[in-house]
């Protein structure tokens, strides 16, 4: 598997972020698409309890089919093995005939840009304010992008999109894990009832 070098930023909105990128001279690679998502495991959750997930994603202009494990919460803690597949429907039927159970269904807004070696992304998901995540082939690369853009290191998120979720609302990383649908439709009222103050 591949060791995924990446830190994340919540920030109050995109348009100064793309700004900043396109000062930089950033080549916008793909504009904002919807994304689809389903994360699979096995009914006794053995790929949760190594903190990994099997995960569907169509990607707008590709389907992607990915192996992900988070080891920890650090800049080199995520690790994962991605193929592209042709179907997102069809490859979540042929994960649930082998077995495997659709966790939940989600829906993000991305748009990717290229700064440099290092992959910007600006995800926005749903109830939260938008994210920024960096990627690149090694610390310095990212480090180099995030002090471009104007974001403080010691800010820096890593791992998968729970800890955002638990920065606004008092929930649990397993609680946000077991969503049974994350889309945009205005915030559930058992959610609201969870906002940090």
């Amino acid at each position: 598997m591949e060791t995924e070098i990446e830190a994340k930023w919540v920030v109050p909105e995109l348009e100064a972020v793309r700004a900043r990128l396109r000062e930089l001279k950033a080549e916008l690679v793909h504009a904002e698409r919807l994304m689809r998502r389903r994360p699979f495991d096995f009914p006794d959750s053995r790929l949760e309890k190594v903190g990994g997930w099997v995960r569907a994603r169509d990607e707008g202009d590709r389907v992607t089919l990915t192996y992900k494990q988070l080891n920890d919460r650090t800049l080199r803690g995520t690790q994962e093995v991605s193929v592209v597949v042709n179907d997102f429907e069809r490859t979540c039927q042929l994960l649930g005939a082998i077995g495997l159970e659709a966790k939940s269904y989600q829906e993000t807004k991305r748009e990717t840009w290229r700064l440099k070696d290092c992959e910007v992304t600006l995800d926005t998901w749903p109830w939260i304010p938008p994210v920024v995540e960096l990627e690149g082939g090694d610390e310095a690369i990212v480090k180099q992008a995030a002090a471009e853009l104007g974001f403080d290191w010691t800010e820096a998120l890593h791992g998968s999109i729970e800890n955002v979720y638990q920065k606004y609302y008092n929930v649990t990383e397993a609680e946000v894990d077991h969503w049974s649908e994350v889309t945009f439709v205005p915030v559930p009222d058992w959610l609201e009832a969870k906002r940090k103050t």
